[in-house]
């Protein structure tokens, strides 16, 4: 699930793949925060050809996707990464070990980056406002309490037209996708994503 923020069937992936962020502000902000230009990069719970790795090594970066290992780790060589990503799929919730093991595969001074939904938006609404993204991104919470910062990047899921818009959430998310789609007035859910970043090695603050 590294390429989407949450779970799909395959016909409904790949409508929604081509709406998300079709402005391309998340490799954008990953390469400002990163940067990802002619780096190392390990991509977690990543594929080959995944639209977020395309997008990465568009920008120059040297991607190698790190799939999960049968004990919870992921198919990467330790301390080889100029930058790590994760997102949405890995570090939910910023767990220590999970944190630990994903700064291991970095070079010291390399750059840990992890998106996940921020919230507050019509994308938190159609999933019925989940409250870990707001306990996420709290000045206590788990990423700015052990030492992360966080840009919020703001984004959109842009369909072709209105009725596209309402199909997709019909089909995808049933009444709440309907309730949702009958409010906007343009073919698009706002989006908003915090990118957590770190540099290996730094204390937290």
């Amino acid at each position: 699930m590294a390429d989407l923020p949450l779970a799909l069937d395959a016909s409904l992936a790949g409508r929604l793949q081509g709406a998300l962020d079709p402005d391309g502000k998340i490799p954008r902000a990953l390469d400002a925060l990163g940067p990802v230009a002619d780096r190392d990069v390990v991509l977690l719970d990543g594929s080959d050809g995944d639209l977020r790795s395309t997008q990465l090594v568009a920008l120059g970066a040297r991607v190698r996707p790190a799939p999960r290992t049968a004990d919870g780790a992921w198919d990467a060589p330790a301390g080889a990464a100029d930058c790590v990503i994760s997102m949405w799929s890995a570090l939910r919730g910023a767990i220590p070990d999970e944190v630990d093991r994903a700064a291991a595969l970095a070079r010291p001074g390399g750059r840990l980056l992890v998106v996940q939904d921020y919230g507050r938006d019509d994308v938190a609404r159609l999933l019925g406002d989940p409250p870990e993204p707001l306990a996420w991104s709290r000045r206590d919470g788990p990423f700015l309490g052990s030492g992360f910062r966080i840009r919020v990047v703001h984004c959109f899921w842009t369909f072709d037209d209105l009725d596209a818009t309402r199909a997709f959430l019909d089909d995808a998310f049933g009444p709440a996708g309907r309730e949702v789609g009958a409010t906007l007035q343009r073919p698009r859910l706002s989006y908003n994503i915090a990118v957590y970043h770190r540099t290996i090695g730094e204390a937290a603050a």
